[in-house]
């Protein structure tokens, strides 16, 4: 019995050995502790890893031994060595599964897992986990700086579009850009304003739904051609506000590099008001052809009247006696004089008949011409006479401008075959440089007088052909075509304009524009445009909510000689001064959307570029805060007046 005690305990002491030597080649850390927390094995892994030394890694060495090592050595950080030892002590007791990471005091961290028996005790397993630990801190720093650097270069590109949106709203032009389906991707101010849409209404959307079915049969060839790989250019008109706009679009397809187009860029550019001015033109040169015409005729007749009227008054003379030749001879020198009025109307169209102007009271004028006025017309048409005061004095000649009124009142009189109203009117008109334009006159001011009627009116091609010589639509005998072709050539010797305004059924309004004067023959000239503007086109930056303002201030400015840029709030005008140095004056308005009133950003620009003149302008009373420390301009304004005022804003 003794021999096989002797050979079981050398068995069992030999698998003890081996399970000591299959634990030490593990690379974690491992112990196994009893119920009364006392060990039953460890590891060689595990006294490395924590640094303990031998004499502890003995079979039966109580728990509270290593946590007292390590609290004296400083483990567990300052503290009483008793109560670190405890507390541990305490936690095991629980025998609860835990796992935990500990980060020793020279950096490593170990990753601890205990797990209880079945039976009280528990097993322990220690890993290394330092390197793990630095390669995740590692990667984290480089996601966190990764991060940082998309994000940067994701504001860096998100300012970059802001920029380029700013100045593509900036620009005084239409720009779009539309992808190879046809669909808008990007729109400025310029080309949503043109047709009235908002961002959300446009970009997203296909081009055929934006611009209507219309529209996009007229430009839907040169769009297709385009996406083809073409730049193609072309023109085009669509209502806007029951107004016809005029556009010049060109179209530059985006190709990639492999030679695909994926889209097109688009320019334009409105062009309303250049068609206006063509036409205007055309009219002019077609009517001052007509009066070349008209005058060479009448020259000619003219001289062979001269004969005929010499021969028949000799004739007259040597006749007088004679009842029956008297009888052929009178009625031929009366057609004769009828003649010669009838070609004075001819030079008066053709501008050859020489004017006397001076300066007319046209209200004096008109009250002259009522009682006249009222005989020449019917019972059934009533006669209104709207010529109140303050009307300043027309320069041109009286006489011929109670011919012109004369017969502008009885074309109305004749297009009223069923009666109506008959008005006459006088008003003041300031022309700015688009009206002007569009009129063939100077900008400046005018007395406007108008005839009115209630009668059948005209048609587009009657009214352009209503001022030519011998045109008429009554019937014949009833007129002779050159009433109006009298008043025309009478209102372009006398540096004005004649505006007709009909449609049919609903009448006419025959405007006859004549330059205004004061009443004293030398009147007080008006500060001379030209003499304002810079020789170095400085950079205006025009800031006004209201786009329609902004396009006819940005016209007076352009015609003054200023280069402009436009922002339609005080934001966007600050985004603009902090990218552009070369902005020479700020104008902007005193009410206006977004937070930032004219007054605010006038002191934020006094305050960052003290260099810059400052001018406000203002359609309502001055009862914004601060307006009345930088310079004021009323609208409306003259482009004068707006020229002095911005030269003294520097002071």
């Amino acid at each position: 019995m003794a021999a096989q005690a002797e050979d079981l305990f050398g068995d069992l002491d030999n698998r003890m050995a081996m399970l000591q030597a299959g634990l030490d080649l593990i690379d974690q850390g491992f112990t196994l502790f009893d119920q009364d927390l006392r060990l039953v094995a460890g590891n060689r892994a595990f006294a490395e890893m924590l640094e303990f030394p031998q004499e502890l890694m003995r079979i039966g060495t109580p728990f509270e031994a290593f946590m007292r090592y390590n609290a004296e050595r400083g483990e567990y950080g300052p503290g009483d060595v008793d109560a670190l030892v405890r507390e541990r002590v305490d936690a095991a007791r629980q025998f609860q599964p835990h796992t935990t990471e500990r980060e020793r005091p020279g950096g490593q961290i170990i990753a601890i897992r205990g797990v209880p028996l079945p039976h009280r005790g528990f097993v322990t397993l220690y890993t290394d986990i330092t390197e793990q630990r630095k390669a995740e801190r590692l990667i984290r720093e480089r996601n966190a700086d990764l991060e940082q650097r998309v994000l940067e270069r994701t504001r860096e590109l998100r300012r970059s579009e802001e920029r380029l949106r700013l100045i593509t709203d900036a620009i005084p032009a239409l720009i779009a850009y539309i992808d190879k389906d046809e669909v808008y991707r990007f729109a400025n101010r310029g080309y949503l304003e043109w047709f009235r849409r908002a961002p959300h209404e446009f970009v997203g959307c296909p081009v055929a739904e934006v611009i209507g079915p219309a529209l996009y049969d007229e430009v839907g060839a040169y769009i297709k051609r385009a996406l083809a790989g073409e730049v193609v250019s072309y023109e085009y008109a669509m209502q806007v506000d029951g107004e016809t706009r005029h556009a010049r679009s060109e179209m530059v397809p985006e190709v990639d590099n492999d030679g695909e187009v994926q889209g097109a860029f688009v320019l334009s550019a409105d062009i309303t008001e250049q068609k206006r001015t063509q036409a205007t033109l055309m009219q002019a040169q077609k009517m001052e052809a007509v009066g070349q015409l008209a005058g060479g005729i009448a020259h000619d007749l003219n001289n062979m009247l001269t004969v005929v009227l010499g021969n028949l008054s000799a004739l007259e003379e040597r006749t007088r006696g004679n009842a029956d030749a008297q009888e052929l001879v009178e009625p031929a020198l009366l057609a004769t004089r009828r003649g010669a009025a009838l070609i004075k109307r001819l030079l008066t169209f053709s501008r050859q008949q020489p004017l006397e102007p001076r300066p007319v009271d046209v209200v004096e004028l008109v009250d002259g011409l009522r009682t006249l006025l009222r005989r020449s017309l019917p019972e059934n048409i009533t006669l209104s006479l709207q010529v109140g005061g303050g009307l300043a004095h027309a320069m041109t000649d009286p006489h011929q401008l109670e011919s012109a009124l004369l017969n502008l009142c009885l074309n109305a009189r004749d297009a009223m075959t069923a009666g109506g109203t008959l008005t006459l009117s006088a008003a003041m008109l300031q022309a700015d440089a688009g009206e002007a334009a569009a009129l063939g006159v100077p900008a400046g001011r005018y007395v406007s007088l108008t005839v009115a009627d209630t009668g059948h009116g005209m048609d587009s091609s009657t009214l352009m052909r209503a001022c030519e010589p011998y045109f008429t639509t009554k019937r014949f005998g009833s007129g002779s075509g050159l009433g109006l072709a009298m008043v025309y050539g009478f209102a372009q010797q006398s540096g004005g304009a004649l505006r007709i305004r009909s449609a049919p059924g609903e009448g006419a309004v025959v405007s006859l524009l004549l330059p205004a004067t004061e009443k004293v023959p030398a009147p007080t000239a008006e500060p001379d445009a030209v003499s304002t503007r810079s020789r170095t086109s400085p950079l205006v930056l025009l800031v006004e909510d209201d786009a329609d303002v902004r396009q006819v201030v940005r016209r007076q400015l352009v015609d003054l000689g200023y280069m402009v840029v436009e922002a339609a709030d005080g934001r966007e005008a600050l985004d603009l001064l902090s990218q552009i140095d070369e902005i020479r004056y700020v104008i902007s308005d005193v009410v206006m959307p977004g937070g930032l009133d004219g007054p605010a950003l006038a002191r934020n620009v006094r305050a960052t570029r003290p260099d810059i003149g400052i001018l406000l302008i203002s359609g309502y009373d001055h009862g914004s805060a601060g307006a009345d420390e930088f310079p004021l301009l009323d609208k409306p304004f003259t482009k004068p007046e707006l020229a002095a005022a911005l030269a003294g804003s520097l002071s």
